[in-house]
């Protein structure tokens, strides 16, 4: 093929979120080496999602992908608790859908929620033969409500032909549940280490004084959205009997929904126990948590179910915190060696902070020692050599 490759992203949406993040970077890495030519169709052009709207055209990652030269279509539809389904599609969307297939080489959905426009193309008789993969990340997809079904069908059709997992733990997931497709492969998570750095001493003095956190007080952050996937509220009841006796450490929690302006935050925060002068920043959305990270000493991760390479042990990591999480998806996997695995319970959690805390030198060393396997640039390799091997298979399966 002498042209570029045509790929098309399908998203939900653009709201805040791990996976978002990720696919953004692998597509926006790859129209930028000109091998491949991206272009993205979200089923949606705004979201409501964690008690507030979010609008596609202001989100990071659309302009990311915008600044990259990547075309992005909309549909006129707002994003909400479960997926749009196959018979809401109009007219009109349906053959928007399904003239950018048409017009591409190689299809990839973004999670499995997009394959809603999938189904009812194939139900309308108007979805074009190209290969088309199912990007999943997540390591419970019982989780995913009726999209898992879609999947499934979709998959056992011949409509999906492989999947992209980003853990071992989500592929051999999605296996169980059903989901049968020709292809499958397996790409690890991948970040940014140029952006997601240790900070200089100045930068770190300067960023915690923004904050009002003194430069030698110990800080635990959570990145994650307020949602019970992430359980915040086990996150909480640990700094509650943290803080009886580490009285000088200062707790961040960053994510959408994660802040006072949002009731059910205020009424978690006042069941969890936490103190009235326990400084835990709420500091809900944020596009600076590169400098967060680099402030961080431990990056927790309490999450209960759902997770499969989460970013943010990664990205806490590479900037020289130590991650500490429980055993959810490939965590475990992916941490070893520089951090710490926990049960779901706020002793034992307190209990790994302090540890994290009292080997941080050590620790920290060997993660930022682990900074070149935790690259971006690996991953992007890996998913273009899996587009290839999609537009293989789908030439001598034909």
């Amino acid at each position: 093929m002498t042209r570029p490759v045509r790929v098309l992203s399908l998203y939900e949406g653009f709201f805040a979120g791990g996976a978002r993040i990720l696919h953004s970077d692998v597509v926006a890495g790859l129209a930028h080496r000109g091998a491949q030519q991206h272009r993205v169709l979200s089923l949606t052009s705004a979201a409501r999602r964690d008690a507030s709207v979010q609008f596609a055209r202001d989100d990071t990652r659309f302009r990311r992908l915008r600044d990259a030269g990547v075309m992005i279509d909309t549909l006129d539809r707002v994003a909400g608790d479960r997926p749009i389904a196959p018979e809401d599609f109009t007219p009109a969307e349906l053959a928007l859908a399904a003239h950018l297939i048409a017009e591409s080489d190689v299809v990839l959905s973004l999670k499995e929620q997009p394959l809603s426009l999938v189904v009812a193309l194939q139900r309308a008789g108007m979805l074009p033969d190209r290969p088309l993969a199912a990007c999943l990340h997540r390591s419970d997809p019982t989780h995913s409500g009726p999209a898992l079904g879609w999947l499934v069908d979709a998959a056992a059709s011949g409509a999906v032909t492989a999947t992209i997992a980003c853990a071992e733990s989500t592929s051999s997931a999605y296996a169980r549940a059903g989901v049968a497709a020709r292809d499958a492969w397996v790409i690890d998570n991948g970040i940014d280490t140029r952006r997601f750095r240790p900070g200089t001493r100045a930068e770190r003095r300067r960023i915690r004084a923004g904050l009002g956190i003194p430069e030698q007080a110990p800080v635990v952050l959570l990145a994650a959205r307020f949602d019970a996937m992430k359980d915040p509220g086990l996150f909480l009841r640990a700094v509650a009997r943290h803080a009886r006796t580490a009285p000088g450490a200062h707790y961040l929690m960053c994510g959408s929904g994660m802040t006072p302006d949002n009731p059910a935050f205020r009424a978690l925060r006042a069941d969890s126990g936490v103190a009235a002068d326990v400084p835990v920043h709420a500091l809900g959305l944020r596009e600076d948590m590169p400098e967060l990270y680099r402030i961080a000493d431990v990056v927790a991760l309490t999450s209960a179910f759902g997770e499969a390479s989460p970013l943010c042990l990664v990205e806490g990591a590479a900037s020289g915190a130590i991650p500490v999480t429980t055993d959810v998806g490939d965590a475990a996997r992916m941490v070893a060696g520089f951090g710490l695995v926990t049960p779901r319970d706020e002793d034992a959690i307190v209990r790994a902070w302090d540890d994290a805390l009292a080997l941080r030198p050590e620790m920290r060393a060997a993660a930022l020692a682990a900074r070149g396997r935790l690259d971006r640039r690996r991953m992007i390799d890996d998913y273009r050599a899996a587009i290839s091997g999609l537009l293989l298979s789908d030439a001598l399966a034909a």
